[in-house]
């Protein structure tokens, strides 16, 4: 897992220079099809999901037209009104998920528009006769995935600057603007790397008795929140949850405790301000308020990492979620859980949610 997280470096400079190769088909069905599409729809589930909600802030507002995120399973059991006005793009990394699957060779015998994001050309999803897209690094050996989950956001992200390109929906100077901060971010992920680290090493050093653990997040933060609710329940065994910001001040936060831990994940957007009056309140509760940020907070208190990217916030996604992945890996050692071993072996042979 561990090392997954510090190939992603090299992994974004390889896929920057490959991904018109890998996204040509997908930008080709675009362009003819610009005037008939009215939205994308993403079916993912997992970390798959979580990637695909760091990426739907950038496609919506390049591409111009909603981007959704559904859960294949509800798709394919409940929703039968598919539309051939929409692009759907189904993500499965390993390429095993059933109810993904099951979608897809629905739209398939419909005859309607789906492509499939997988890193593996030979799984059984590659047989359903969907177009197919590689992820372009090969097939991570981690049930815990990481580097997937990073270049599904890299590729979603690429698919929809070229294809808003393309078709003239933004121009040169902000697409070579983008491509910029693509760069920028992928040639300081090292960097980012060792603040994490720094980070991670210290947050558990003080942090030695978590049992419940909130990550909040917005904008493309809010799938970076949602990650870090699956990695840490995946490999440490906690409660964790992500919540959007709003979601979180809705309701959630009657059912707070003073030994609660809170990680904003802080992308300096457009409601930064909004975060800082919920971080307020959270500390008059709790004694264990984090924030990770991109470049710099408003009034910053202790415990702040600054990753020293000033990007986009839309990009926050590409970057922010290393310092999760690694809080999740170093904790899994805190705990004494093994990743090498499965904790449910009987769990795929009796839901058969993985074929």
């Amino acid at each position: 897992m561990e090392y997954y997280i510090k190939s992603e470096a090299e992994n974004y400079s390889k896929i920057l220079n490959d991904y018109q190769q890998l996204l040509d088909k997908l930008v080709e069905k675009y362009k003819a099809n610009k005037d008939k599409y009215s939205s994308i729809v993403l079916f993912a589930t997992g970390s798959s999901s979580n990637a695909a909600y760091g990426a739907v802030p950038y496609m919506t507002e390049r591409l111009g037209i909603p981007v959704y995120v559904e859960e294949p399973s509800i798709a394919a059991n409940y929703h039968s009104n598919f539309r051939d006005d929409i692009l759907y793009i189904a993500i499965s990394q390993g390429g095993h998920s059933a109810s993904t699957i099951k979608v897809v060779k629905e739209l398939v015998d419909k005859n309607i528009d789906v492509f499939v994001l997988t890193s593996d050309l030979e799984s059984p999803i590659a047989k359903t006769n969907a177009s197919m897209i590689s992820m372009g690094f090969g097939i991570e050996e981690m049930p815990y995935v990481t580097l997937g989950y990073s270049i599904t956001i890299l590729l979603l992200i690429l698919f929809a600057a070229e294809a808003s390109y393309q078709t003239g929906t933004i121009a040169k100077d902000l697409y070579e603007e983008d491509k910029k901060e693509l760069g920028i971010i992928a040639d300081n992920l090292p960097s980012v790397v060792n603040l994490a680290e720094e980070w991670t090493n210290q947050y558990l050093e003080q942090n030695t008795d978590i049992e419940r653990l909130f990550f909040i997040g917005y904008g493309a933060a809010y799938g970076v929140a949602r990650e870090g609710e699956t990695k840490v329940t995946e490999t440490d065994h906690i409660t964790a949850q992500g919540k959007e910001l709003e979601e979180y001040m809705h309701g959630p936060y009657i059912g707070l405790h003073n030994s609660d831990h809170f990680i904003f994940i802080e992308p300096q957007g457009k409601l930064e301000e909004r975060s800082q009056k919920l971080e307020k309140f959270l500390r008059l509760h709790s004694d264990h308020i984090t924030v990770i940020a991109k470049n710099k907070v408003l009034n910053p208190k202790d415990e702040v990492l600054d990753l020293k990217i000033n990007v986009n916030e839309l990009f926050a996604a590409l970057f922010m979620t290393i310092p999760v992945h690694l809080l999740a890996f170093k904790l899994s050692k805190v705990v004494n859980n093994n990743l090498e071993v499965i904790t449910y072996p009987e769990f795929d042979e009796i839901t058969a949610s993985k074929i």
